[in-house]
């Protein structure tokens, strides 16, 4: 945290023009029902989510964190100047990836678990779920991008989104992943309304991802995310060949309009 700090109050000394962000591995979540017990573990799992969000945007621990700490017999050696030096140095932006929402109850535990490693609570019922069991909620971004604004108040950069999912090679080398483009679609659409009636200051949105790669969450090849898909298997065998997927085409003419083109 402290070398977060002083990096950013070094960049702007360097100039007062640059611009320093932080990257959020985003999860929010719903409380499963309006029972207070279900609300109360719901903040604390946000409070878990948040840890470096608030050190990292207002430059100092908050009470929740001191108290968790001491619950835990954890002192923190702040040294003669280490809060000062916090308090100058946050960033001035946020990026954070987007992929799904969490539902928690009273009885949720606050970590995650299991391969996907990003899994905990209750399935959401009113959402559909990826073939990994990963909740599809477009509109659960424009509740971030909100969520974020409102508690930060720093611009926001999305630099993570996109869909697991098996994707199928026909035998004329195509990939029809309308799926894709549809989860894409529907996720833009949301983006854009958080900007334009929302007034949330938004700096750009970037796609995961560009092309297929093992996936860091599961370690499979057949997990694909990307636009170009890889001919590789989970065993390693395959060409390596690169074909290009009909989200390719859609997403090119998306980046061409700026948004405005998402047919």
């Amino acid at each position: 945290m402290l070398a977060n700090a002083k990096a950013v109050t070094l960049a702007h000394e360097i100039d007062s023009e640059n611009k320093v962000g932080m990257m959020y591995n985003g999860h929010f979540a719903y409380p499963n029902s309006p029972d207070p017990g279900d609300v109360q573990r719901t903040e604390e799992f946000m409070h878990k989510m948040q840890y470096y969000c608030e050190v990292l945007c207002r430059g100092k621990y908050p009470n929740y964190i001191k108290k968790e700490l001491e619950r835990e017999n954890i002192s923190l050696p702040f040294e003669e100047g280490d809060a000062d030096t916090l308090y100058r140095g946050p960033v001035d932006f946020i990026s954070y990836s987007y992929y799904l929402t969490h539902v928690i109850g009273k009885e949720s535990p606050l970590e995650f678990s299991g391969l996907n490693g990003v899994k905990t609570g209750y399935r959401n019922q009113y959402v559909e779920q990826s073939e990994w069991g990963w909740s599809i909620n477009p509109k659960g971004l424009r509740y971030s991008l909100n969520y974020l604004y409102d508690r930060y108040q720093l611009p926001l950069m999305i630099v993570e989104n996109g869909l697991g999912a098996v994707d199928e090679l026909t035998s004329d080398k195509k990939v029809h992943d309308d799926y894709r483009i549809a989860y894409l679609r529907d996720h833009i659409e949301e983006m854009k309304k958080a900007v334009s009636i929302d007034g949330v200051p938004l700096l750009g949105y970037m796609a995961w991802g560009p092309i297929d790669l093992i996936a860091a969450s599961t370690g499979e090849m057949k997990k694909r995310y990307g636009f170009i898909y890889v001919d590789l298997d989970d065993e390693g065998n395959g060409t390596l060949e690169r074909i290009k997927k009909d989200s390719f085409y859609w997403y090119k003419k998306v980046i061409a309009s700026n948004g405005d083109d998402l047919t």
